[in-house]
């Protein structure tokens, strides 16, 4: 089953359970990605898609919106009008979120179970996107509709956003934000596209605390410390990174919380973002992030 969205845009979810099976069998090695999808009241019902005329069932789905995950992190899409992205972090390799939901307890956390350790706020998060009207950031939101879906392919998994609706230079938009993570890679691609067809400006960034280290380069930017969070056992360094194409960057900005790109006005727009942490065994330092960050940032350039 294929779910066509008005102007083409295409997520397939049938696929999910076959293309298991294959990764999961005999000479394919472990699923190293995963989807999770699901209603609070039904926690053991995991679903492809979930729509809402309101745009808001940030308390009623399960880590507050979907979420997809490769064997180093797991990334969470808000299902309301702050549409973030959010990280959880992992000790050790493997796929957690479909048995722990996001939130371990305190005592699995301390045996190596992954943990909640960065904190969004009232930003972006990490790679969220938003627009500029040329004066402000517009959130994705009021909408007449939003919607979500899940799949898990071979080697990756993405979750895809659709808000309807949106109010930009007295028009409405549709604005399909798209997050997908792969095995074997540390990086996820975010993409935003414009589904009415018109060129809108889109925005980006990378929230910051103070206390954190932050290194910005031409086209990249990256963060490293302890995040105001408590809903994790134990305070632990996390890392982030955040890397674009800067040609198709206009604009900076630092609003005090976030460090913000603001794109040129484009029909497509995509970035990369990247994570680690002090409790992971090999890239666990600001160092080891940053060399992967410059990685990335050089295939940009």
């Amino acid at each position: 089953m294929i779910r066509k969205s008005h102007s083409g845009i295409i997520i397939s979810m049938v696929r999910v359970s076959m293309l298991l099976f294959l990764w999961q069998g005999v000479g394919y090695g472990q699923a190293k990605t995963d989807v999770s999808l699901f209603m609070k009241r039904r926690e053991n019902v995991q679903m492809d898609s979930v729509a809402s005329a309101s745009g808001n069932l940030f308390n009623k789905l399960g880590h507050h919106g979907p979420a997809i995950e490769n064997q180093w992190y797991g990334l969470r899409l808000y299902f309301h009008k702050k549409a973030a992205i959010d990280l959880y972090s992992k000790a050790k390799p493997g796929l957690e979120l479909r048995e722990k939901h996001w939130y371990p307890d305190k005592e699995e956390q301390r045996a190596g179970w992954g943990a909640d350790y960065y904190k969004v706020g009232n930003t972006v998060g990490l790679g969220g996107i938003k627009l500029w009207d040329g004066k402000r950031v517009v959130d994705l939101h009021p909408v007449s509709r939003r919607s979500a879906n899940v799949e898990n392919g071979e080697g990756y998994a993405v979750m895809e956003m659709l808000s309807e609706g949106v109010s930009y230079k007295k028009e409405k938009v549709d604005i399909m934000v798209r997050v997908t993570v792969y095995d074997n890679r540390r990086e996820a691609k975010v993409e935003a596209c414009s589904m009415t067809g018109e060129p809108v400006q889109f925005v980006t960034g990378l929230n910051y605390f103070q206390g954190l280290e932050v290194l910005k380069g031409e086209n990249y930017v990256a963060t490293w410390g302890i995040h105001p969070e408590d809903v994790a056992a134990e305070k632990v360094e996390v890392g982030a990174g955040l890397v674009f194409s800067e040609a198709t960057i206009t604009e900076h900005l630092d609003d005090g919380k976030q460090y913000l790109y603001i794109s040129k006005p484009l029909k497509h727009f995509a970035v990369m973002v990247t994570s680690c942490n002090a409790r992971e065994g090999e890239m666990n330092s600001f160092e080891s992030l940053l060399k992967e960050v410059k990685r990335l940032a050089s295939m940009e350039q």
